[in-house]
């Protein structure tokens, strides 16, 4: 019999969310493309479960050319109207052309700045912020860090970008371990 493995409680049974969270969520990032993925998938998923856009991730990266921000950068009417006839993803035009926008955000920050890693690992000084939550409850919506973040996303043109989706992108990309403490993840991510 196999021995239950002990998550955080808002995985659940789908098996999908289950490898999400058991590989990537809370791991430290530190690849532009990745960046730009998760920064993708938590604009589109504003107003929406994580579930829905982990559902259709795989159509995600294939509408968006693997994520590849140079080539989102330069969409035009065509490639968003094509998108937006597109039923595998979220077909909100705002989040579309969000996504075109912040693709030309994202490489002024990389020409000013070397990398987008470099640029967004400096709100939490380039170290994970550890916490300690015993029970979801007492996990945050955002932070005074994701409150800067998004002010300074925001200032610099982004969109998408409200405090508490900076959140969600720095729970999935480890700048914070929110992982319960009682979760086999949660000293998995420390190290």
């Amino acid at each position: 019999m196999e021995k239950e493995i002990n998550r955080c409680g808002w995985v659940g049974a789908n098996p999908l969310m289950q490898k999400y969270h058991d590989e990537e969520w809370g791991v430290p990032v530190h690849d532009d493309q990745k960046w730009f993925e998760f920064l993708t998938l938590d604009a589109f998923q504003a107003g929406l479960s994580w579930s829905t856009i982990i559902n259709k991730r795989k159509n995600f990266d294939k509408a968006f050319d693997k994520f590849n921000y140079k080539k989102i950068a330069n969409y035009d009417e065509a490639k968003i109207a094509e998108l937006m006839q597109d039923v595998g993803i979220i077909r909100n035009k705002l989040k579309i052309i969000a996504t075109i926008n912040n693709a030309k955000e994202f490489m002024k920050i990389q020409k000013e700045f070397g990398s987008f890693d470099k640029y967004i690992w400096q709100f939490t000084k380039g170290k994970t912020i550890i916490n300690r939550w015993t029970s979801i409850k007492e996990i945050p919506a955002s932070s005074e860090v994701s409150d800067e973040m998004s002010k300074e996303l925001k200032k610099r043109g982004f969109k998408f970008v409200g405090s508490t989706i900076c959140y969600a992108f720095m729970q999935a990309a480890g700048m914070v371990n929110d992982h319960l403490v009682d979760c086999f993840r949660y000293k998995e991510v420390l190290k």
